[in-house]
């Protein structure tokens, strides 16, 4: 299956391309992207085309999928993956986007075993072996700190060791006891400084599970590098090394607002 797969996927950069004019509009759109060399951004480019060909997006609720669309999303989607390569997203193939936030229907047994159900409002959602569901109206902001496309992405990566815990496995290469050490101690933390109403430039929602912590701080990673740096040095240590980048390095602080200030 391997070979089979490698020669698909020749074959696709070879007869592929994504056109010059749509390239700058999508990367215009996204300056988290501004810092990348020209070898990354080759790579960035490569992985988007084998991204479209191999993943169905379907629009909902009559959305229309423009290229712009897609590319963005595509675009969005293989930052996280640059330097480990698509075969991290090999056990699905379906995104779903929406015009704007959608409705799902919730079950949740309170104290007492009395089931409720309830609707909820989202603006992505990740489906462990299923499809990533996108709000357009959320994938296209680009605030320092929030990014639903790579949000739901790292839940994706998390879920390659099960059900999304905050824990995806760490590479070889790396120490699984200080991962897992620096991620616990970093929850405990923001989630005593949630709790304590302190003001933090994280989005407090990091503190409701360990995988939004993974999530959350995976965006912050990624469009407001120099904070979570500065912040929380060990952490964002552990990140550059599973995500195996640095954009703290290549990101200009100056061109991010902060968000949660």
């Amino acid at each position: 299956m391997g070979l089979i797969r490698n020669w698909r996927r020749k074959r696709a950069l070879a007869n592929t391309s994504i056109d010059e004019a749509l390239w700058q509009q999508a990367f215009a759109g996204l300056p988290f992207l501004r810092g990348l060399s020209s070898s990354d951004l080759t790579r960035l480019r490569e992985l988007a085309v084998l991204f479209l060909a191999e993943k169905e997006m379907h629009g909902a609720d009559g959305f229309e999928l423009t290229d712009d669309v897609r590319l963005s999303i595509a675009l969005q989607a293989c930052l996280p993956i640059l330097n480990l390569g698509l075969d991290q997203y090999d056990d699905w193939v379906g995104v779903v986007i929406y015009a704007g936030e959608f409705r799902v229907t919730r079950e949740e047994m309170d104290e007492d075993g009395v089931m409720h159900e309830f609707e909820d409002e989202l603006s992505g959602e990740a489906w462990e072996g299923g499809p990533v569901i996108l709000s357009w109206q959320d994938a296209r902001m680009t605030d320092a700190g929030y990014n639903v496309v790579i949000h739901e992405f790292a839940h994706k990566l998390d879920m390659r060791n099960g059900d999304a815990d905050g824990f995806p496995l760490p590479h070889e290469d790396m120490d699984v006891k200080q991962w897992g050490e620096v991620f616990g101690t970093a929850y405990d933390a923001f989630c005593r400084q949630v709790d304590a109403g302190e003001p933090t430039l994280v989005d407090p929602y990091a503190s409701e599970h360990p995988a939004e912590f993974f999530a959350v701080m995976s965006e912050m990673f990624f469009t407001h590098s120099e904070v979570l740096a500065r912040d929380w040095p060990a952490l964002y240590e552990q990140l550059a090394r599973y995500y195996r980048q640095d954009p703290a390095e290549r990101l200009p602080a100056s061109d991010l607002a902060r968000p949660w200030a």
